[in-house]
């Protein structure tokens, strides 16, 4: 069967590369991605799938077979902007290949993997590797803002809950065992207006919130300190309220990024909040954040999002294993990531779930943004040999 696979990669390279490039050239941000959905939705039934469906979210998934396993690949189709565009070598939507590098906007994150994912499937159903099994292939949207609310609608609407997750983030074509989790504050301050004139007459929410600004940067250096994996707390969003611009400001408000490891709980956000606000008339709270889908979905994002490991000897991790040392002819790399995906959905159901995706993901969100081609043909590899040993 290995040799097979590789035949087969092989000869669907030129067209898995074409693919990528087309999905590169679409410009899709959060919440624009209606374009590169309905390509896909026309690749996955050119290729065979045996179903296809666009859910009411936006997001599109493709079936192959009917078996009791059921294996699902990820990869959100939604990127971040290009604000620098002048800045790059080679134009961010221009889809080139240059010294066997793909460049543009979402080449690593992560339409690389979508494309290496969706062609794995087909040559899966080619081969016969779909028999007492149910491949699910999902390229979902608005993944940059709300990550796991995709599949959390995906999963409800569509009745799917798979036996096996692969989240096909950029690894390097490595194994990822887990990811950080992550929890997004807000925190408030509350003063008295007063006019500019008389400032003593009011109390200022900014200078209210200075203090408390202090200790999250100590927080943050404390955090830092700690022994084991890095955990970190950033400040990344302030504003206030004020009736003018010659007022005293009734309110201020900040954001916070908390980036958890493995044994941090919602307790230890809790007292660490808590610590931070202590004696301020301030108050905080899980920073919610409203979206809309491209389909015309209201989202509801909750950011908060536990840090999580598979074990190597789990079923899923073997296969993995022997999936890698198939396609690369030696023992499996191993990598944890420090940022948060999709993942954190199947994870919170319970579902075994493991990360394994092309491009270095350092390169993720940057200028001049690439990947290598050589990674994508071995990632659509991987990817197949997978569902086989699964």
């Amino acid at each position: 069967m290995k040799k097979q696979i590789i035949d087969i990669v092989e000869e669907t390279r030129d067209d898995l590369l074409k693919f990528t490039q087309d999905l590169v050239r679409i410009k899709s941000y959060s919440g624009q991605e209606e374009k590169i959905v309905r390509i896909i939705e026309k690749k996955m039934r050119d290729l065979g799938y045996d179903e296809v469906i666009i859910d009411s979210m936006g997001n599109v998934v493709g079936k192959i077979g009917n078996g009791e396993s059921a294996i699902m690949f990820d990869s959100h189709i939604d990127t971040v902007e290009v604000k620098d565009e002048e800045k790059w070598d080679v134009p961010p939507f221009s889809g080139k290949i240059v010294n066997d590098k793909l460049y543009g906007r979402g080449s690593v994150d992560m339409k690389s993997a979508a494309a290496a994912s969706v062609y794995a499937g087909a040559i899966a159903k080619r081969l016969g590797l779909d028999t007492g099994k149910t491949i699910f292939v999902s390229c979902t949207v608005f993944e940059e803002d709300c990550d796991g609310e995709n599949l959390k609608h995906m999963f409800k609407e569509c009745n799917i809950k798979p036996d096996f997750f692969i989240t096909c983030e950029p690894s390097g074509n490595k194994i990822v065992t887990g990811h950080k989790g992550k929890v997004q504050i807000s925190i408030k301050t509350k003063g008295v207006s007063a006019h500019g004139s008389a400032p003593e007459k009011g109390n200022n929410a900014i200078y209210e919130m200075a203090e408390i600004i202090q200790r999250v940067e100590k927080t943050n250096n404390d955090l830092l300190k700690k022994d084991g994996p890095r955990r970190t707390l950033v400040m990344s969003q302030i504003s206030s309220v004020s009736v003018s611009l010659n007022a005293v400001p009734s309110e201020c408000e900040v954001y916070l990024d908390r980036r958890m490891v493995l044994g941090e709980t919602e307790d230890t956000i809790k007292a660490e909040m808590d610590k931070i606000i202590e004696g301020k008339n301030a108050s905080w709270e899980i920073g919610t954040i409203h979206r809309k889908s491209w389909a015309g979905m209201d989202i509801r994002y909750e950011p908060f999002h536990l840090a999580w490991e598979i074990d190597l000897e789990h079923k899923l991790s073997k296969a993995c294993i022997d999936s890698y040392s198939e396609t690369f002819n030696c023992a499996p790399k191993y990598d944890y990531w420090d940022f948060s995906t999709n993942a954190v959905t199947p994870v919170s159901m319970g579902i075994p779930s493991i990360g394994f995706g092309p491009g270095e993901y350092k390169l993720a969100h940057m200028t001049n943004e690439n990947c290598k081609v050589n990674q994508i043909i071995d990632a659509c590899s991987f990817y197949t040999n997978l569902i086989n040993k699964l």
